[in-house]
């Protein structure tokens, strides 16, 4: 149940204003509409009833509204961090169109207080049980303008027509060819895009047939199910559950080329390359994803550890693979204890070769991105031929076909 039947009204209103107060501060809203409308909807009042104040009102935590049967999260309030970067990647103004993709309630007051009466407001999602909780809250909360859609919205959605931003709200792989149709020239998509397994909240905007991105931010959402649902691709290292190679765009061209890798010794290489505990790995993840093709994540069972691998997060490691060898990068702290410095772990035949090469990438965002902007992300029909895409790295997908580059100096 959600609900506000054990809320005390002036903690609810006191924690509001303090989590706005904070996001405003330390820069994640930068706009008076955003800042108004996320003081005036009562975040409380669209989580679940027995979850703690605290809870609700923390800057950085999600509300989980619904989990599987395997308990995985399906459904969530964003994080208030979160809602307010996409909020403010909307660029919303009073009377403009909006399609927002995920549902729940919270999002969709924010929407509809910024572009007020004159707008429009459509959420959408797959899940019938989540709509209908949506429905019913906005209704209880003064938001019954608001249209709420049940359907699989990689399809266009009935009677919408164009709209001046679509918002999605769920992690997407994939951008299907409703989501840009359905969007005027020049009008915008905030979607948490995952590419090479890494996810960024991207702002584009529509230039005829493509998207352009205008701003990019790490972020974390729980994935999109229906038509475009995808799951990564594992590759276990030598042949059990122990060391998994998560590839999030298919795997290697022969993988079986990597059963021997772990019999040879572990290589080790320190890079010098260092950063502060708490500086931003954006342009360090996409410099990896964008420089080596065989980008991936690694996961250990921490059940089945036996030790052929050390990294610093059994659960989560940068990774790659180059035909018969895969290395995963780690870390140490330094001396001074404020900063950590990268190092690298390879192993199979040519492990010093590959630990090297991994080293120079450390070395050219130390050098050339370390600071910089994020690559420039564009998304094109899928089918697109190779010489009218301008990238660094090109990832193709089932409805499009996304490239990376850098920004030129």
């Amino acid at each position: 149940m959600t609900g506000v039947t054990t809320v005390d009204p002036s903690e609810a209103t006191r924690l509001r204003h303090q989590t706005i107060d904070q996001l405003r501060d330390e820069g994640w809203i930068t706009s008076a509409p955003v800042e108004a409308a996320m003081r005036k909807v009562p975040r409380d009042r669209f989580t679940p009833a027995d979850t703690p104040l605290k809870d609700v009102y923390a800057p950085y935590s999600a509300v989980i509204t619904k989990t599987d049967e395997y308990g995985v999260q399906i459904s969530s309030v964003s994080a208030p961090q979160i809602q307010a970067i996409q909020l403010e990647q909307c660029q919303l103004r009073p009377g403009m169109r909006v399609l927002e993709i995920g549902s729940g309630g919270l999002n969709a007051a924010y929407l509809a207080e910024i572009v007020g009466p004159e707008g429009q407001v459509t959420t959408v999602d797959i899940d019938g049980e989540v709509t209908e909780r949506a429905a019913r809250l906005l209704a209880e909360n003064g938001y019954a303008q608001v249209r709420v859609v049940t359907a699989d919205a990689a399809e266009p959605i009935p009677d919408l027509g164009e709209v001046d931003v679509v918002l999605v709200t769920v992690g997407a792989w994939d951008v299907p060819p409703a989501w840009t149709h359905q969007l005027k020239a020049g009008g915008r998509l905030v979607v948490p895009l995952r590419m090479r397994g890494l996810t960024r909240s991207v702002a584009f905007t529509r230039v005829g047939d493509r998207l352009e991105s205008q701003s990019a931010m790490i972020c974390g959402f729980v994935p999109m199910q229906g038509a475009t649902e995808h799951d990564e691709q594992l590759l276990l290292v030598n042949g059990t559950p122990e060391i998994a190679l998560r590839f999030d765009d298919g795997l290697p061209a022969e993988p079986s080329k990597l059963d021997n890798a772990v019999t040879r010794p572990r290589h080790e290489l320190w890079t010098g390359v260092t950063i502060g505990l708490s500086e931003l790995l954006d342009t360090l993840q996409m410099t990896l994803a964008i420089s080596l093709p065989g980008f991936c994540t690694m996961a250990v069972d921490e059940d089945l550890d036996t030790g052929l691998v050390a990294p610093v997060k059994k659960a989560y490691s940068l990774a790659a693979v180059e035909e018969d060898t895969f290395a995963y990068l780690i870390t140490r702290r330094t001396e001074d204890n404020q900063h950590v410095e990268y190092g690298v772990h390879a192993l199979g035949p040519h492990a010093e070769q590959f630990a090297a090469k991994i080293a120079d990438v450390l070395h050219d965002w130390a050098a050339n991105r370390r600071g910089g902007p994020s690559p420039s992300i564009r998304v094109y029909p899928a089918g697109t031929p190779d010489d009218q895409i301008q990238g660094d790295r090109v990832i193709d997908k089932v409805h499009s076909r996304i490239s990376l580059s850098w920004p030129a100096a």
